[in-house]
């Protein structure tokens, strides 16, 4: 997984101790009402589209680079469906880092592609109803930004005259 300039002389002052990061995750929808998942290279778990936000960096940009950089898609972010942290947002990595991170989890809908902006990250993807995302090996904070995204969807998904986080 790269590693941001940022985190990385963070890294170097801390070395693998744990460190508190922001991001953001993005629940990409399909005109169906099926979420991308993707299947991560590091730990080959399934979750939702996310990553870090970058010093100075807008989350609403960060999330719409994340999901070009990650799978090669445009979208356009539809909501906010929630926050998550707590003991279950940690990851202990192969080498020997520690993060704890906090998680804005956008709703967004399918835009068109990014092409060749994929950054080696991922191993694979797939548009999942409910009951195939319950099945996929997802860590636990996943299961539950998943229950949510899928409810906010119900609600919000199609509705016209939704409020969008793009710029004009």
């Amino acid at each position: 997984m790269p590693m941001s300039p940022y985190v990385a002389g963070m890294r170097a002052r801390i070395g693998d101790d744990l460190l508190l990061l922001p991001t953001i995750a993005v629940a990409v929808f399909d005109d169906a009402g099926r979420l991308l998942m993707a299947e991560h290279v590091e730990g080959g778990r399934w979750s939702v589209i996310g990553g870090g936000v970058e010093p100075d960096e807008d989350p609403a940009d960060a999330a719409r680079r994340e999901v070009a950089e990650e799978v090669g898609l445009a979208v356009e972010l539809r909501g906010i469906v929630g926050v998550y942290g707590g003991p279950d947002c940690r990851n202990h990595y192969a080498n020997g880092h520690q993060v704890a991170f906090v998680a804005a989890l956008f709703a967004a809908s399918l835009v068109g592609e990014v092409p060749g902006t994929t950054d080696g990250e991922i191993s694979a993807t797939g548009w999942f109803d409910e009951p195939g995302v319950a099945a996929l090996d997802t860590p636990d904070w996943t299961r539950r930004a998943v229950a949510d995204a899928f409810g906010w969807w119900r609600t919000h998904g199609t509705a016209p005259g939704q409020p969008s986080f793009d710029r004009a």
